[in-house]
C-alpha cells in the first residue's frame, strides 16, 4: 500500500512539474510546493483598499500653515487638518513641573511678566523683531512640530516634502528660523512656500479675489487676480486690540460692582479671550434712525414699529471669575458685549482724518483697496470677498463688514478724489445730473413700443441704444467653444459687493499639494543648506515651465529643475 501510495504521489508530481521546453502555467504555479511568492502588482494597490495593504502616495508631502498663534498640519488630499496646535504657557513648562495636574493650579491666575506686554506668552512671533528671542522662537515651534509628526502625523522615517503656508511679507530673519527647523530637525527634501491669501482664494474655488484676511496682530486685505496678488494693505485694527478692548470692558463692569474697599481686580488675558470667543458679537449695521432692540439670538435688530410697543427687558450673561481672588460673577448685557468689535474694527466715532495709514477702520481699507485696483480687476475682486481669520467667526462681523461697504461705495462711488474744496458743489451738480439721465434712460429701455394696429401707418424708429442688437453667427460661434474651457461670460458675477465662503488657507494648500502643483517658491535642502536665504535670486519670479536644454550627453538638467531659487514676493 505505501509504494503504491508513493508511486501515485510520484506519477501526479510528474503531471504537474513542467518540463524543461515549456512555459509554467498559473496552475502550475500555484501547485508547485516552493515557498511563498509576492503576489504581483501588489504595490499598485487600490485606493478603496485598507490603509494596511496599499500605500499612501499623499503622504509625500506635508502640508503646514503658520500663525501667529498656532500651527496647523496634516496631509493633502484631506479636508481638514490632522491637528491644530495653540502657543500657551502650558507648553512651555520645564521638565518636572507637574502643576497642571494640581487641582489648586486651574483656580490660581496667571499674572502678566512685567514687560512682555498683553498676550505675549501666547504668541509664537511677531513682526516687531527688536524685542523678540529668535531662539525662543525656533524652541516654540520645534516643540510644536514634534508633538505634530509624533502624536499626530505618525509618520516613517522617509524625509517627506512640506507645503508652507505663510503670510506674506514675513521677516527674513523669523523666515529662516522656521526654514532651519523644518530643514535641520525634519529633514525635509524641498520646502514650497505659497502665500495664505492665494490658497484661501483656492479653498473657495476662485482664482480672482479680495482676501480679508482678519488675524491676530493685524488685517491683511489682499487683491489676487489670477492666482497673482496684485495690491495689498494692513491694519492694525484685528484680534489682539479686540480683546483689549474685550479686558477694558471686563474690568470696568468688574469696578462696577465691586464694593468700596475692595482689592482691585484686573481681568487676565486667558479669561478675556474666553469671553471674546464663547459670548462676543457684533451689532448689524442700523439702517435708520429709529429705535432698536437686540435680542441674543439674532444678529440683526429688530426695529419696534408701534409707539405702545412694550419695550423688552434687555438680554443679559453673567460672566463668572474663578480664578479671582475671591471668585465672582457679573452681569453685562449682550449689548455691552458688542461694543469691543464695534470700538476696535469699525471706530464709528472718530473722524476718518485721525486715523494713520495703518490703522484704519475695517470698511474704509477695504474700500481703498478696491478703489486702487484697475477696473476690470476691481469688478472681479469685489464680487469675490473673502473674509476669512480666527476673529471672522464671531457672530455678525461678516454681514457688518459687507453693509458698511456696501453704504460708503453708494456714498462715495468709485472717485479718486476726496474733497473737491471750492468746486465741490458743481461737482455735486454734475453728479445729482448723471443720476437723473440714467434714471432716465432706464425707464426708456424699460418702455415697450406697441404695435399700431393699422399696418399701413409707418412707425417711428427707435433709437439706436433702445433696439435689440442683432444675433451674430461667429459670436455664437465663438461662445459655443468657450464652453470647453469654462462656464459661459454671462454666469461670472462682477460689479456687486458681494462675499464668498472659503474652507481655509489650510485645504487650499491641501489641494494643491495633492495636484503637484509647483510653486514658484521652491527651495531644495541642500542648497539651503549651503547658503541660506542669501542663495535667493532678486527676481520675484522665476518661470516653472520645463525648459529643454542641451547641455552636452548626461549635463542636461531634468525636466522642470531650476538652477536658481527665489523668494518671490517675500524677497
Amino acid at each position: 500500500m505505501s509504494s503504491g501510495l508513493g508511486g501515485e504521489r510520484k506519477a501526479s508530481a510528474s503531471l504537474t512539474r513542467p518540463g524543461r521546453g515549456t512555459a509554467p502555467r498559473l496552475h502550475d504555479l500555484a501547485s508547485t510546493p516552493e515557498a511563498p511568492r509576492t503576489p504581483l502588482l501588489r504595490s499598485n494597490s487600490s485606493f478603496f483598499a485598507s490603509p494596511g495593504g496599499s500605500f499612501r502616495t499623499e503622504d509625500e508631502y506635508v502640508v503646514i500653515e503658520l500663525g501667529a498663534r498656532f500651527v496647523r498640519g496634516g496631509f493633502p488630499g484631506e479636508s481638514a487638518p490632522r491637528c491644530t496646535l495653540h502657543f500657551g504657557p502650558d507648553q512651555q513648562r520645564r521638565v518636572g513641573d507637574y502643576r497642571q495636574w494640581d487641582p489648586d493650579s486651574a483656580k490660581q491666575r496667571r499674572n502678566t511678566k512685567s514687560g512682555q506686554g498683553w498676550s505675549r506668552d501666547y504668541e509664537l512671533y511677531r513682526m516687531d523683531l527688536s524685542a523678540v528671542d529668535l531662539g525662543v522662537v525656533e524652541d516654540k515651534f520645534e516643540r510644536a512640530m514634534r508633538e505634530a509628526y509624533n502624536k499626530y502625523f505618525l509618520l516613517d522615517t522617509k524625509p517627506r516634502r512640506i507645503l508652507l503656508a505663510l503670510p506674506p511679507r514675513m521677516p527674513h530673519p523669523l523666515m529662516s528660523t522656521i526654514l532651519d527647523v523644518l530643514f535641520g530637525h525634519f529633514q525635509a527634501p524641498s520646502i514650497t512656500l505659497m502665500m495664505s491669501p492665494i490658497l484661501s482664494a483656492v479653498g473657495a474655488g476662485l482664482r480672482s479675489a479680495l482676501v480679508v484676511d482678519i488675524g491676530w496682530a493685524e488685517t491683511l486685505v489682499t487683491a489676487v487676480c489670477e492666482y497673482r496678488e496684485v495690491h495689498e494693505r494692513r491694519t492694525v485694527r484685528a484680534g489682539k486690540l479686540l480683546s483689549e478692548e474685550m479686558a477694558k470692558i471686563l474690568n470696568a463692569e468688574l469696578d462696577d460692582e465691586a464694593q468700596p474697599g475692595d482689592p482691585k481686580l484686573q481681568v487676565s488675558f486667558e479669561e478675556a479671550d474666553e469671553v471674546l470667543s464663547r459670548v462676543g458679537w457684533c451689532k448689524s449695521r442700523p439702517r435708520s434712525n429709529r429705535r432698536t432692540v437686540y435680542f441674543p439670538a439674532r444678529t440683526s435688530p429688530v426695529l419696534e414699529e408701534f409707539e405702545d410697543a412694550v419695550e423688552a427687558p434687555e438680554p443679559t450673561v453673567t460672566i463668572p471669575f474663578l480664578r479671582q481672588d475671591p471668585p465672582t460673577e457679573i452681569t453685562v448685557s449682550l449689548a455691552t458685549l458688542a461694543k469691543p468689535a464695534e470700538k476696535a474694527l469699525f471706530a464709528p466715532d472718530t473722524a476718518l482724518n485721525e486715523f494713520d495709514d495703518d490703522e484704519l477702520p475695517l470698511h474704509h481699507l477695504i474700500y481703498r483697496a478696491l478703489l486702487a485696483l484697475p477696473i476690470d480687476v476691481r469688478r472681479l475682486c469685489m464680487s469675490r470677498i473673502i473674509i476669512t481669520g480666527g476673529v471672522s467667526a464671531m457672530p455678525g462681523l461678516k454681514t457688518r463688514i459687507l453693509a458698511e461697504l456696501e453704504a460708503l461705495v453708494q456714498a462715495r462711488g468709485w472717485d479718486q478724489v476726496r474733497n473737491y474744496g471750492s468746486a465741490s458743489a458743481r461737482h455735486e451738480q454734475i453728479l445729482r445730473q448723471r443720476r437723473e439721465q440714467f434714471e432716465l434712460r432706464r425707464q426708456e429701455s424699460e418702455d415697450k413700443v406697441t404695435q399700431s394696429l393699422d399696418p399701413d401707418i409707418p412707425r417711428a424708429p427707435l433709437p439706436p441704444g433702445l433696439q435689440d442688437p442683432v444675433d451674430d453667427v461667429i459670436d455664437a460661434k465663438l461662445a459655443h467653444l468657450a464652453l470647453r474651457n469654462g462656464p459661459p461670460p454671462e454666469s461670472f458675477v462682477g460689479g456687486s459687493i458681494r462675499g464668498v465662503e472659503t474652507l481655509g488657507a489650510w485645504a487650499g494648500g491641501s489641494l494643491v499639494a495633492q495636484l503637484r502643483i509647483k510653486g514658484i517658491v521652491e527651495i531644495e535642502r541642500e542648497k539651503y543648506l549651503q547658503h541660506g536665504l542669501q542663495g535667493a535670486t532678486k527676481e520675484k519670479e522665476v518661470s516653472v515651465v520645463p525648459q529643454r536644454q542641451s547641455m552636452g550627453p548626461g549635463l542636461g538638467r531634468g525636466a522642470g529643475e531650476r538652477a536658481s531659487w527665489t523668494l518671490g514676493v517675500w524677497a
